[in-house]
């Protein structure tokens, strides 16, 4: 999956970029929930939740694109 991942053209800059734009997202989401959402409802905190555990994923994905661009 990895080597057909490279041979698409993603590289693991590509998927660190992508980890730390869910982060980013992940907090504005949280941001404007705080002041767009009414007490009690949670839905955008639990999008924001859901953005934020994209991160470890594309950051796992990066480590291995970086390990198969050393090799």
């Amino acid at each position: 999956m990895i080597k057909k991942l490279h041979e698409a053209g993603l590289r693991s800059e590509h998927a660190y970029t992508a980890a730390l734009a869910s982060i980013g997202l992940s907090v504005l989401s949280w941001a404007v929930s705080v002041k767009g959402e009414s007490a009690g409802v949670d839905r955008a905190d639990r999008w924001g939740i859901f953005v934020g555990e994209w991160a470890p994923t594309f950051f796992g994905l990066g480590l291995a694109l970086a390990q198969y661009e050393d090799d």
